[in-house]
């Protein structure tokens, strides 16, 4: 990357993308899609979901190669899991990889100053509690040497996101979805962790919080979590200085961006624009 190039973004350009496997610490991975030509491009984080138990860095391949070959660098990862690994291993990890992006990027010929976040269902809380806490203790606590980037993050991409674990944690109690109740204690072990690991609850509480410009794109037929839950996060967003927008997809189930298809072209278009508007700075 040439030494002062500013990075341009149009989400309307077509890019050819490689495809690559790395370490981005011992024994985690990190799938990098590498927009062809020589930048500077804008840059990515992917966190997937699976009730943060199952999947991995694959789990936003429809959503990450579509932003890739839109001139972004994508960097998908995986992460420490539960039950081996609860809440907040999964964050600390999120945040080491985006210091790791930012210390890497010039390999990727990416500008560290343009990393943004995207994630889906349970990563779209790890990605968003990184986001709103990217100096919180038990989030930074590894070590990345060498580098003294931090977790800031421009702007943050949610699809179908779980912005109150401790809510939805009831609303699965309520209909008695035994592996979801399951796979949340799993993670979490307390309500009190629940509670704390909670980007609704942290706005609520009014602690202090870094608000990056957010998109939010959910399906009106998710029952995974309430709608009314994520658009009062949104409210509380908004009430305390952050700049959100949320798009709904009348019809569309939990996780709908996942699977190619007319919505999920229309959800990454979305994506597309609002990362323009945040990197030329209309957000």
């Amino acid at each position: 990357m040439a030494s002062g190039s500013v990075v341009t973004y149009d989400p309307d350009r077509v890019c050819e993308v490689s495809v690559r496997d790395l370490e981005y610490q011992d024994g985690l991975a990190v799938r990098v899609y590498q927009p062809a030509g020589a930048g500077p491009f804008p840059a990515l984080v992917d966190v997937h979901g699976g009730v943060w138990t199952n999947g991995d860095r694959t789990g936003n391949e429809v959503m990450d190669r579509a932003l890739a070959e839109s001139g972004i660098v994508v960097a998908a990862v995986d992460f420490r899991q539960a039950p081996e690994h609860p809440y907040p291993a999964q964050v600390a990890d999120v945040n080491l990889a985006t210091r790791w992006l930012k210390s890497r990027a010039a390999e990727f010929n990416a500008d560290p100053n343009t990393v943004g976040g995207i994630g889906g269902s349970s990563g779209g809380n790890t990605v968003l509690l990184s986001a709103m806490r990217p100096h919180h203790p038990p989030y930074s606590s590894l070590d990345l040497p060498g580098s003294d980037a931090d977790a800031t993050l421009q702007y943050v991409l949610l699809g179908w996101p779980i912005v109150d674990p401790y809510a939805r944690y009831r609303f699965v109690q309520d209909a008695q979805n035994a592996r979801l109740v399951a796979l949340t204690e799993g993670y979490f072990l307390t309500t009190d962790a629940m509670k704390e690991g909670n980007p609704f609850q942290i706005l609520q509480r009014g602690e202090e919080a870094v608000l990056p410009p957010t998109l939010i794109v959910q399906g009106t037929a998710d029952t995974n979590l309430p709608l009314p839950v994520t658009e009062q996060f949104v409210s509380a967003y908004r009430e305390a200085g952050g700049k959100i927008e949320l798009e709904l997809f009348p019809g569309m189930p939990h996780m709908f961006g996942n699977t190619p298809g007319p919505e999920s072209d229309r959800a990454v278009a979305l994506m597309k624009k609002f990362v323009a508007r945040c990197l030329s700075q209309e957000l």
